[in-house]
């Protein structure tokens, strides 16, 4: 299984923190002898629900209160002038996290409307303005780097990644990402979710054995499935 970059104690809390809320409202589906096809082509057993939190409002303040901790320690307040979501999923956790730094936000468009610099762009983007692109999950980041993209060519200055939710399976998100130049921030990854499961008995032991097999190998797994490989 890739492994994800070695997390400090206030990370991993805020990990697990995130899994058993996600749990609890049911956006966590294990389905080994069913799999998901994911929007990225892999199959996968597991899938996640991020757009739920929507409707439980004291777990989505948790949430962001834990998001708007992860940017100030990795990102900085002075590095962050602006929020902005990824369409669709996106711009519900870029209002409420932008609310929470007290900083504009701004949606990009999977694909332009109209014409000019701004035709992705929805909501005023000042030349230069240091901009967090805010999505709900990553699987293997390839939507993430077009939209950083559409936000550098408005002219924002676009390091910073921030999901809720981060695979941590498939192989070449975080260096693909890095490769432009692209930090990825998370708070709540696979290995999470599993932890708070087995701990908290949401799901049938033969459920989340199917998943850890499917973690010690990913991409054999999805190819196995019909999904696509490395």
């Amino acid at each position: 299984m890739p492994t994800a970059p070695s997390r400090n104690a206030r990370q991993q809390t805020a990990g697990q923190t995130v899994a058993k809320i996600l749990l609890d409202i049911k956006a966590v589906n294990f389905r080994p002898e069913e799999p998901y096809r994911l929007t990225a082509g892999w199959a996968s057993p597991v899938y996640i629900d991020c757009r739920k939190l929507i409707s439980f409002p004291a777990a989505r303040q948790t949430v962001t209160k834990l998001a708007r901790e992860e940017l100030l320690e990795q990102v900085g307040a002075g590095k962050i002038d602006a929020v902005a979501g990824g369409e669709t999923a996106g711009i519900p956790y870029a209002a409420w996290i932008s609310d929470a730094l007290n900083v504009p936000m701004q949606y990009v468009r999977k694909k332009p409307k109209g014409f000019g610099r701004m035709a992705q762009i929805e909501g005023e983007l000042l030349e230069g303005q240091k901009v967090v692109l805010v999505e709900d999950l990553a699987s293997d980041g390839g939507s993430k780097i077009l939209f950083v993209k559409a936000l550098r060519d408005a002219g924002a200055v676009c390091e910073h990644c921030l999901v809720v939710f981060f695979y941590g399976a498939f192989p070449g998100a975080i260096e693909s990402l890095a490769q432009d130049n692209i930090g990825l921030h998370y708070l709540c990854t696979w290995a999470d979710v599993i932890t708070a499961a087995e701990a908290g008995g949401y799901f049938p032991a033969k459920s989340i054995e199917g998943v850890r097999t499917f973690l010690k190998d990913p991409v054999a797994w999805s190819v196995a499935h019909g999904g696509k490989g490395a």
